[in-house]
This record gives C-alpha cells, sequence and structure tokens, in this order.
C-alpha cells in the first residue's frame, strides 16, 4: 500500500521495469503505462486522504484512462511491479490481493464466486504470470511464481507456487515456475 511519496517512487519504479519501458515518464500514445501511473498516483492520494478537489481531479483521469483501455482495476489490489500486457478487458474484484510483480494479459477476470456474503475474492502471491482469458474466482489462494495459462478456470487453490496450471478447472501440468516469465525476474540470457 502507498503510504508515502517515497512509496509512490518505488511502485512508479516498479512498475516502470516491469512493463520494460525506459526513461522516465509514459509517451503521449502509451496508455497502459498512463493507466499504471494514474493508479498508483490515485491510490497515494487516497491513501494519505489528500486534498478533496485534487483527489478527485486524479480520480476522475484514472476512470477515463480506464474506461479507454478497458479496465477496471480498484484501488490498492496489486503490489509493486504491476505490468499489463496492452489494453483489453481486465476485471478485478476490490478485496481481491494480488502481490508484487504480477503481469496480466488480455481478458482476466480476478472476481468472487456467487453466492451469499460474504463474497471470498483471490489471494495471489508474488511473482505471478497470468495468461490471456484466465479466469480466478471465489476462496483461491495462489503461492508466489505461478503461471496460471491460457483460458484457464481457477476455482481451486494452490498455496505451494512455483509451478504453472491451466485448464478448466485449473490443474497442475508442470513444475515451471514463472521466473521467465516476469520481466523484473528474468535472467539475462
Amino acid at each position: 500500500m502507498i503510504q508515502t511519496r517515497e512509496d509512490l517512487r518505488r511502485y512508479f519504479e516498479a512498475d516502470r521495469i516491469g512493463l520494460r519501458r525506459s526513461g522516465l515518464r509514459p509517451r503521449a500514445y502509451d496508455e497502459v503505462w498512463i493507466f499504471q501511473r494514474l493508479l498508483r498516483r490515485v491510490e497515494f492520494l487516497v491513501n494519505t486522504h489528500a486534498f478533496a478537489p485534487i483527489r478527485k481531479y486524479w480520480s476522475w483521469r484514472l476512470h477515463r484512462q480506464s474506461v479507454r483501455c478497458g479496465f477496471e482495476i480498484p484501488l490498492n489490489t496489486f503490489g509493486p511491479g504491476l505490468s499489463i500486457a496492452h489494453r483489453g478487458t481486465v476485471i478485478v474484484h476490490p478485496d481481491a490481493r494480488i502481490g508484487a510483480n504480477c503481469r496480466l494479459h488480455i481478458d482476466v477476470v480476478i472476481g468472487t464466486r456467487p453466492g451469499p456474503p460474504p463474497e471470498q475474492a483471490p489471494r495471489i502471491g508474488d511473482n505471478c504470470y497470468i495468461g490471456p482469458g484466465a479466469k480466478i474466482y471465489g476462496d483461491v489462494v495462489l503461492g508466489p511464481n505461478m503461471v496460471v495459462g491460457a483460458n484457464a478456470v481457477v476455482n481451486g487453490s494452490f498455496p505451494e507456487g512455483r509451478m504453472t496450471i491451466a485448464g478448466a478447472p485449473a490443474r497442475m501440468i508442470s513444475d515451471t515456475p514463472s521466473d521467465e516469465y516476469i520481466i523484473a525476474t528474468r535472467t539475462k540470457a
């Protein structure tokens, strides 16, 4: 959670590395990086109880960029190093908690299972790669260094981490961790 300006700078830098961008500021056409910087700025302003008109202005800008990109990502759900591959539908439940260095692709849904309250949202560890079309829902715990394959439907927990899961319903298909899929943890070849 971003509580200080130093935290904000750390999140900006981790997101920049996760997106593999050079320079300090996004270019006008880099809509994903613009979205992520707005997300982090609004998280900081909300968490520090900033002056209401300033907070509302930046929240409005975040909402516009969110609609433009097709993202529905609530505040304070992702750790530092978020990397969204490109524009497209990404929906995350406000109660979900995702660790550092998460890489998301298009058509990812991280939500709750329908039923009576209280609804339980997924908890995902650090260094996770979530492939295109993956659906993760319910009271699910995914450990660190997970790879969730394309179009996987995850409704069960894999708390031990360090594996690749895929299928509908998801099951372990290999012992391959996410080290080579996450830009921040990738080894120099």
